[in-house]
């Protein structure tokens, strides 16, 4: 069997003008299949309080030649194996995916969707963020990768394109879901970025081949980022952000929010603190979001996070620090902080501050930025 075989009447019905995910699964659940649809009398279709009878109708048109032409060549691509399609029917659907509202019909991918993938977090964020978010969503994302849940966001620049990276540093899964045709990558700068995540996950979009990443997606793709996961993390995030959107759709689809706390004058942190305010629940570490989560996993898996987590306090414990190192390191916060402040707010010598701090940073403690700062990236 061909890997394109019975997708073309999937594509055809999508192809209609006018039929939105909403109704077409609607419409999949009523009568089982695209074929069957298409074979229903106008009377039938009308009946079903779903359609317009103009959409009905719609439905009983053929399709114009130049859409023909277009799923031809999706399906030849299919073929060529530059990239998989999963129907709403497919045994191997996202299933917490499919129990949003709006699923959409169709998705295209390349990588590897797994099952182990419903065991999923978003995290998602500006796409300027902070030098002291994007650290923190790196160590988040790696942290509880390492545990076993994979990340999805949507390879935009910034928080995204962190939350992806932390992913990948740890060995972990991750997900990115597209605003434009699975053909394509948005920004083009992280193309490298989507082959690694290829590599050892998924690249997701429902939009068709070719279709540019048009403002009017993003909502859209951001339905799917938090469909397809157990909870949405927001990093830093203005009050008109996208990433909002995204947490007020996680709610809509019952998915826990969880949102990371800033600086009060930092207009990133305004977002995740109405979040809070909204009844979010703060994190401060990995464990605060695992523990939220944990009845709603599988035996087997929850007992291998508690287990991953336990070894991970375990190593933790192992790092000791001296004294001088503890109240240097505690004077160190998530925020960049300059070496001549660390020198002049203790009671140690540059010299000794110096050696102090690359003790730090050897113990992957700390990290040294441009402009002769030091910023935490572990906690203790």
């Amino acid at each position: 069997m061909s890997k394109s075989s019975g997708l073309q009447g999937w594509l055809e019905l999508r192809a209609v003008k006018g039929l939105g995910p909403i109704t077409y699964a609607k419409l999949i659940n009523r009568f089982g299949s695209p074929e069957a649809i298409r074979k229903a009398s106008l009377p039938e279709l009308v009946a079903t309080g779903d359609l317009s009878p103009s959409l009905a109708q719609a439905l009983k048109q053929p399709l114009p030649e130049k859409s023909h032409e277009h799923i031809q060549r999706e399906l030849e691509a299919v073929e060529a194996g530059k990239f998989s399609i999963l129907t709403l029917t497919d045994p191997h659907y996202p299933s917490l995916l499919k129990t949003i509202a709006d699923p959409p019909p169709i998705l295209y991918f390349t990588g590897q969707w797994l099952q182990q993938d419903q065991h999923a977090l978003a995290i998602v964020g500006a796409r300027k963020g902070t030098h002291a978010g994007r650290a923190f969503t790196r160590k988040l994302s790696g942290d509880l990768a390492a545990l076993g849940f994979t990340i999805v966001s949507g390879l935009a620049r910034g928080i995204d394109a962190d939350a992806h990276e932390g992913a990948l540093h740890s060995s972990g899964r991750t997900v990115a879901i597209l605003g434009c045709g699975i053909d394509l990558t948005y920004p083009p700068e992280h193309h490298k970025l989507r082959e690694r995540i290829e590599h050892t996950g998924a690249v997701i979009s429902e939009f068709p081949m070719g279709a540019s990443p048009q403002s009017f997606h993003f909502p859209q793709r951001n339905r799917v980022i938090s469909g397809l996961s157990l909870g949405v993390i927001v990093t830093e995030a203005t009050l008109k952000s996208g990433s909002l959107i995204t947490a007020r759709m996680a709610l809509e689809q019952n998915r826990e929010v969880f949102a990371i706390p800033g600086a009060v004058t930092q207009p990133l942190s305004q977002g995740p603190h109405h979040l809070i305010q909204q009844g979010a629940k703060l994190v401060e570490k990995p464990w605060d979001i695992v523990e939220e989560i944990l009845p709603m996993l599988e035996p087997s898996f929850r007992l291998q996070v508690e287990t991953q987590h336990k070894m991970g306090n375990n190593q933790n414990s192992t790092i000791v620090l001296g004294p001088e190192e503890q109240e240097v390191f505690d004077r160190i916060p998530l925020e960049p902080v300059l070496l001549d402040e660390l020198i002049t707010q203790g009671s140690y010598s540059s010299s000794e501050v110096m050696s102090i701090l690359l003790s730090l940073e050897i113990k992957g403690l700390i990290k040294q930025i441009p402009g002769l700062q030091y910023v935490r990236v572990g906690t203790r």
